[in-house]
């Protein structure tokens, strides 16, 4: 499939848009951007097409209502401002969305409600009832209630775990850059744009800079990381400028506009995708050699045996990575024992493990059903 055919076939769309693309320069939201947005998602949700809006700006919202200049660090001043903006934020899109009579339904997420598994089919229902009733979801991080544990960190991996909730085809994340460049384009002259990714390698990740906005709080690393998400979940994804004119409508277009990154062609069933990138990773086990070709060309599970040494303090059921042994992640999946368990049966063969641990249900350390490669 080419970036035509990706394009031109979704059915699902994420639209992720950042603070500086919705703020003026001083941080304020822009009401003329916004509503140049929300004229392109309702031309797109007319055509059929079901949309769902990720959009930053809630903080920016509640310093533009407070009068605060500067972006505060401590977090209960910036869920006092979240809480704040929250509702100005939403109040805007109601009545930009209305003036074009499209119904919006705010849903706000932690990174709980990804990480545990009823909470994420409730809200997978929530978002089908959405698109039953012919509402846009207008979906953020709840900065008002998220600390660090359950905090997604940036906006760019809240909409790519959207994205694989709600089996999108396509994510567009508009930014402040016009897509992913061969260097900083703000520090290097020669830098050019990349149309195409096809695969992200050790040599694209070095082509990412760091955070390098003003109001808002990702980079083009952020980026490739929600990238890697939504294309082993078989979704494409577009990283574009939104200051463009018509970015959106000319994306879904098909024109070569920003960075396309290619989906892979063997997409991920929704299961295996919440335990690659919903779950929360509580610690992570070194295989060795033979472990490692058994997971990753004979499709097998991992047990015991192959277990070189663990790591973390994880119990029966959390989400840990699988490392070789020179410390790559190949693949992560759910733990069939606690760390403890498992530190104590580790190069054991399975006749052994039941004399070791009495009543053991399992034999596999991470059930091939329960587990998902990276390589």
């Amino acid at each position: 499939m080419d970036r035509l055919q990706c394009t031109n076939q979704a059915k699902r769309v994420v639209v992720k848009v950042g603070t500086n693309v919705m703020a003026t320069p001083s941080g304020r939201l822009d009401s003329q951007k916004m509503g140049d947005l929300v004229r392109q998602i309702t031309e797109l949700t007319k055509r059929g097409i079901k949309m769902i809006l990720v959009s930053s700006g809630a903080i920016a919202a509640g310093l533009q209502k407070l009068g605060i200049e500067e972006r505060p660090t401590a977090i209960p001043e910036l869920q006092a401002t979240a809480s704040v903006g929250q509702g100005i934020l939403l109040h805007q899109y109601i009545n930009l969305f209305g003036k074009h009579d499209v119904k919006v339904g705010q849903v706000l997420l932690t990174q709980y409600d990804i990480t545990h598994r009823q909470q994420y089919v409730n809200a997978s229902n929530t978002f089908e009832k959405l698109f039953d009733l012919d509402v846009v979801p207008i979906v953020n991080e709840n900065d008002t209630t998220a600390v660090d544990e359950i905090k997604f960190g940036e906006n760019d991996t809240l909409a790519a775990l959207v994205a694989n909730l709600v089996k999108a085809d396509l994510l567009i994340i508009l930014s402040d850059v016009e897509g992913l460049y061969t260097a900083n384009p703000n520090r290097d002259r020669t830098a050019r744009l990349i149309s195409e990714v096809r695969e992200i390698t050790p040599e694209i990740e070095e082509k990412a800079g760091g955070a390098d906005t003003t109001f808002g709080s990702g980079g083009m690393i952020t980026k490739l990381q929600a990238a890697r998400i939504v294309t082993l979940a078989g979704a494409g994804m577009v990283v574009a400028a939104g200051e463009r004119e018509n970015a959106l409508l000319d994306i879904m277009a098909g024109e070569p506009v920003g960075t396309f990154f290619y989906p892979k062609k063997k997409k991920m069933g929704s299961r295996k995708a919440w335990i690659a990138f919903g779950r929360m990773t509580k610690g992570s086990v070194v295989v060795d050699d033979g472990a490692k070709e058994a997971i990753l060309k004979k499709g097998k599970s991992l047990l015991p045996a192959g277990i070189v040494k663990c790591q973390g303090d994880f119990s029966i059921g959390d989400a840990i990575y699988i490392k070789d042994m020179n410390g790559n992640v190949i693949a992560k999946g759910l733990a069939s024992f606690s760390c403890k368990e498992l530190s104590s049966i580790t190069g054991l063969k399975s006749e052994e493990i039941s004399k070791k641990i009495k009543g053991v249900s399992s034999e596999e350390a991470v059930h091939r059903d329960c587990l998902v490669v990276f390589k």
